[in-house]
């Protein structure tokens, strides 16, 4: 599995050298470099935003991560907890920047309906606390359909519908098609070709994937097989779609 992280990370960076070429560095305002991550579980980080918080920590923006909940689904929230840490460590996000929820209301799991009030309340103080001006999040969909991730969207939606005047911005991820989604470093071209470059889109590429399997691997207990073959083949290893969020 090591060689063809390798390989394919190879083809990234080439890539990514002519993607420079034609479309530029990212139109971003260094101005506004307190960035918060909002995530479901510990490893979401990792699976679908790693290009995005690669890109943003190697041109010096302050990273923040808010994680709605430990992963307990199946008990193991101590561990995931744990392992969110370390794979912070690998992604460069600051340990004391990081906060992790354990509320009884916002538990992982399929059948668990999160208050998008609660949600938005829990954005406000740390968009307060830490001096955010941009905020990063899954789109309505939530990548993979996962209820936890579509309800911290809409946690974020409600927040900035109720708080308009801070002028804070926020991105999402886009969710992709089950084509695109496992065509790897493939859909960095695709996602060159069906995009127009304009303000409301960001297409971020990866230059470091390897440092992406690395922080996927420090989450162990759900490094199985299937997983690793996910970090290897999916899209969101190698690029991020972010389009502009406009409440």
């Amino acid at each position: 599995m090591a060689w063809l992280v390798a390989t394919l990370s190879l083809i990234v960076i080439w890539v990514a050298s002519i993607f420079k070429v034609f479309f530029g560095a990212t139109s971003s305002s260094k101005a506004a470099k307190n960035v918060l991550f909002v995530i479901a579980h510990p490893d979401d980080e990792s699976m679908f935003f790693s290009p995005t918080i690669n890109y943003l920590a190697s041109s010096g923006y302050n990273l923040h991560m808010l994680c709605f909940s430990t992963g307990n689904a199946d008990g193991m929230g101590s561990i995931r907890k744990d392992e969110l840490h370390q794979a912070c460590a690998v992604l460069r996000v600051p340990l004391q920047q990081l906060k992790v929820l354990d509320h009884p209301d916002l538990q992982d799991g399929f059948g668990q309906v999160w208050s998008h009030d609660l949600l938005a309340k829990v954005i406000g103080e740390e968009v307060s606390n830490h001096d955010i001006h941009t905020i990063i999040t899954f789109d309505n969909y939530g990548v993979s359909g996962h209820c936890n991730h579509r309800d911290v969207h809409h946690g974020v939606l409600k927040f900035l519908q109720t708080n308009s005047e801070r002028n804070i911005k926020a991105w999402e991820l886009a969710s992709l098609n089950i084509f695109r989604k496992y065509s790897g470093p493939i859909d960095i071209w695709l996602s060159i070709f069906s995009s127009k470059r304009n303000a409301s889109k960001a297409i971020i590429i990866n230059e470091q994937p390897w440092k992406s399997y690395k922080a996927m691997a420090q989450h162990l207990s759900q490094w199985v097989w299937f997983r690793k073959l996910f970090v290897s083949f999916s899209s969101y290893t190698y690029a991020n779609t972010l389009d502009r969020i406009n409440p």
